[in-house]
C-alpha cells in the first residue's frame, strides 16, 4: 500500500483517544521540547491537517491531555475521616500526574481553568471545607498543599530521577571524602525511596493542618 493511501486510512479511523494515547507516547519518547504536531502524526500514519480536525492547535490537544489526566482523578468520599479524604487525594495526583513523567513538568505549571479541571478543583477545595477550615484557610491550605505535591512531582519527573545536571562531577571516592553527608544521604534520595519520603512530608503537612485548624476553632470558642 502506497504511502498516500495510508495515511487516508489513518485519517478515517483517527479517534480522539488514539490522537491522545499516541500524543503521550511520543512525550515521553522526545520530552515536551521535542514534541510536534508533526512527530505525532508521523506516529499515527497521517497528516497533520487529520488531527487538526480534532484539535485546533497543540495547545487544545496539551488541554485535552490535561483534562484526560485531572478526570482519572478519584476524589475520596465522605465516608472517611478528613485526613483520610486530603492524604488519599494528594497521593492520588501524585499518581495520576507522574503516569507519564514527560508530561509532568506541563502538569505542573499548567493553570487549570477548563470545565473538568475546575469540577475536579471544587472538590478538592471542598474537601478542606468538609473539614471545617472555613473559606480563607481552605483556599490556602489547598495552594500550601498544591506546593508540596508540585514541588515533589517535579522531583521525581525531572528532578533527581534524571541523575545529576553538573557537567563538573566528582567521583565516589571523592564524595565519600569531602561531602560525606551527601554520599550517606544519598542512599535515600533514589527513585525506591520517592514514596516514603513523599508520605513522610505528607503526613508532617496533614499534622500541621490540623493544628491549624484546631488552634483557629480555640481562638473562636474563646473569643
Amino acid at each position: 500500500m502506497d504511502t498516500s493511501s495510508k495515511k487516508k486510512r489513518a485519517r478515517g479511523r483517527l479517534s480522539r483517544d488514539m490522537i491522545e494515547d499516541a500524543a503521550f507516547e511520543v512525550i515521553e519518547r522526545e520530552g515536551l521540547s521535542g514534541f510536534s504536531m508533526r512527530k505525532l502524526a508521523a506516529a499515527l500514519g497521517c497528516e497533520a491537517m487529520s488531527i487538526y480536525h480534532h484539535y485546533p492547535s497543540q495547545a487544545h490537544l496539551y488541554e485535552a491531555l490535561v483534562d484526560r489526566q485531572m478526570s482519572a482523578l478519584v476524589i475520596p468520599d465522605d465516608s472517611l475521616t478528613w485526613r483520610e479524604r486530603v492524604r488519599g487525594g494528594m497521593q492520588e495526583f501524585r499518581r495520576v500526574a507522574t503516569e507519564h513523567p514527560a508530561f509532568a513538568p506541563f502538569i505542573v505549571v499548567y493553570r487549570m481553568n477548563s470545565p473538568p479541571c475546575l469540577a475536579k478543583l471544587n472538590s478538592i477545595i471542598g474537601v478542606f471545607e468538609a473539614g471545617g477550615f472555613g473559606t480563607e484557610l481552605s483556599a490556602r491550605l489547598f495552594r500550601a498543599a498544591g506546593y508540596y505535591l508540585m514541588g515533589a512531582i517535579l522531583d521525581e519527573t525531572a528532578g533527581y530521577a534524571k541523575g545529576p545536571s553538573a557537567v563538573t562531577t566528582v567521583s565516589d571516592e571523592e564524595l565519600a571524602r569531602d561531602f560525606p553527608s551527601v554520599m550517606a544521604a544519598g542512599a535515600y534520595f533514589g527513585t525506591a525511596g520517592f514514596d516514603k519520603t513523599f508520605d513522610l512530608g505528607l503526613e508532617m503537612l496533614l499534622d500541621e493542618m490540623e493544628r491549624i485548624r484546631d488552634g483557629a476553632r480555640a481562638a473562636t470558642a474563646q473569643g
